[in-house]
């Protein structure tokens, strides 16, 4: 065993990609989508090139079947897999959903293995588990003959010899890919190794199929174990966008690939995912799912390629690798962060201005470096538009755009609607919309009226006062010219509170294009007189 252990390591290869997102991902609480949406993401899980799109579990729901077979329909290029348990009807719908992808299509079949399922779930002895996974595999390969997954569910908590014999047996009768689930992430990476390593000894067919795992994050470890499970012989990796799924989620797509791709020294193997569709991707699914990244979250999160502290921003300046693994392009992200707080050195501050078009003296700059300080001390983060504040100082009479009336509210049919009154540049407007929510409606007649379309990317709601009359205040941060700009708002109107942040934001990125407006005509004026 030992022999056959070193000899696959040296020699590496691909680990096929199987994304369950659509299907398991889904199944985390509140990340429910439509079909529509889910055909949305299969695209462009295509376009990343995933070996195989688990489109989710046919018989579950008639909405289920549909996204299925929509997307076995129209999607080119993975594989599609449809999730059934070991019995006849369940194969029989998956396969009328998957029909339609014909040589693509993937009966993933399963049933639990382990003496507590056993007992306590199915209430089945291991020989009528093992009958019932042979004719249910058997079953799916007389459809989907060459493509056929079977998956042991809770493998890691079963007696590892009948865990041996139900593969045995599952390949026997067709199986062409054998998925090796810690369905609770209760494994660690050694104990998880240590079972395929044992499955490749005492599998007598072993090498007549492929080895997967499925890999929960209960224990946080759902990415180490992944990656022990392929040096051990496993060449399939089922993970999901973002790492949603049941409980703690799953084995993150993004974190497992990059894996791959940045540690190829001492993990000899590699995928075909396209790595700069997965910024993309990760926030089409928090578009879709409204499930928020956190910030600190590996390769997606808004951290993972911001440097405050002055000595990491001054390494980084020096030279990126100092403090980066990977480059931001490689994940789809434009450039890194230098965000400003209140670790930022003298040096960054006085780089940033300058980018912004400002020139000082040394003296200018320690005196706006104390100001800067003591605001920095204030807030979490410093914005671009902060600083500008800081050198040309504020007032809200040259706004742009001035918040008359915002109204938000429901029906008795539960529809969001939003009636919101601007005044822009002297003139009233208004406008009243439809949306997923109230916040949502404001935001849409806000860009309506003041003909905008910038990215959100944080918002945040909180009260900042008890009472009957208790005053919201709301924070936004919008994304505009490759920079942030940031929004507050306070009102005992929630909603209201919302629309002030983001008509706040806005008039920012206005004062920050008259800036750079500025900028422009001094550099062009610099030029006239050069000549």
């Amino acid at each position: 065993m030992a022999d056959k252990s070193v000899v696959e390591k040296e020699k590496g290869g691909k680990v096929q990609i199987f994304d369950t997102t659509l299907r398991d991902g889904e199944q985390s609480p509140g990340c429910s989508m439509n079909t529509e949406q889910k055909l949305q993401i299969a695209h462009l899980l295509a376009e990343m090139n995933v070996d195989v799109i688990e489109a989710g579990f046919p018989i579950a729901s008639p909405g289920d079947f549909e996204a299925v077979k929509r997307i076995a329909q129209e999607v080119k290029g993975p594989q599609v897999a449809g999730l059934c348990r070991a019995n006849d009807k369940d194969i029989d719908r998956a396969w009328e959903a998957l029909q339609h992808a014909e040589e693509k299509a993937r009966i993933h079949t399963f049933i639990a293995t382990s003496e507590l399922h056993l007992v306590h779930k199915l209430r089945m002895t291991e020989s009528e588990v093992v009958n019932a996974a042979r004719a249910a595999v058997k079953r799916a390969a007389s459809y989907s003959a060459g493509n056929v997954e079977f998956s042991a569910e809770d493998a890691v908590r079963t007696r590892l010899p009948f865990l041996a014999q139900v593969i045995t047996e599952v390949i026997d009768a067709g199986a062409t890919v054998v998925n090796i689930p810690d369905t609770v992430g209760y494994t660690t990476p050694w104990e998880y190794g240590q079972i395929i390593a044992f499955l490749r000894e005492f599998v007598p067919n072993i090498n007549q199929a492929i080895i997967s795992v499925h890999c929960h994050n209960d224990l946080g470890l759902a990415v180490a174990n992944s990656l022990s499970a392929v040096m051990a012989g496993a060449r399939q990796v089922e993970c999901t966008i973002n790492g949603i799924g049941e409980r703690a989620g799953n084995c993150s797509l993004e974190e497992i690939v990059m894996a791959l791709r940045t540690r190829g020294d001492i993990i000899p193997f590699y995928s075909d995912v396209v790595t700069e569709k997965i910024v993309p991707a990760s926030r089409l699914l928090v578009a879709t799912t409204g499930m928020q990244v956190q910030r600190n979250k590996a390769i997606v999160g808004g951290n993972a390629f911001a440097h405050e502290a002055g000595i990491h921003q001054h390494g980084f300046l020096m030279d990126k690798r100092t403090y980066e693994i990977m480059t931001p392009e490689s994940v789809g992200l434009k450039e890194s962060k230098l965000p400003l707080g209140k670790h930022s050195s003298k040096r960054v501050l006085a780089n940033r201005l300058k980018a912004m078009g400002f020139t000082f003296s040394k003296e200018e700059i320690e005196e706006l470096f104390m100001r800067f300080k003591e605001l920095a001390d204030k807030k979490m983060e410093v914005f671009d538009d902060d600083l500008l504040t800081l050198v040309q100082g504020d007032s809200a009479e040259d706004d742009m755009f001035v918040v008359n009336l915002i109204e938000g509210s429901f029906n008795s049919e539960s529809e969001a609607k939003a009636y919101v009154s601007l005044e822009c540049d002297g003139k009233d407007k208004e406008f009243e919309c439809k949306g997923n929510g109230p916040v949502d409606a404001v935001f849409k007649a806000i860009k309506e009226i003041t003909k905008t379309d910038y990215r959100l990317d944080v918002f945040s709601m909180d009260n900042v006062t008890k009472g009957i009359s208790a005053q919201a205040t709301c924070s936004v941060v919008l994304e505009a010219y490759d920079r942030t700009f940031s929004g507050h708002g306070v009102h005992t109107d929630s909603i209201a509170a919302a629309g002030m942040a983001y008509t706040n934001a806005l008039n920012k990125i206005v004062k920050w294009e008259l800036h750079q407006l500025e900028v422009f005509e001094k550099e062009e004026s610099d030029k006239v007189i050069a000549s």
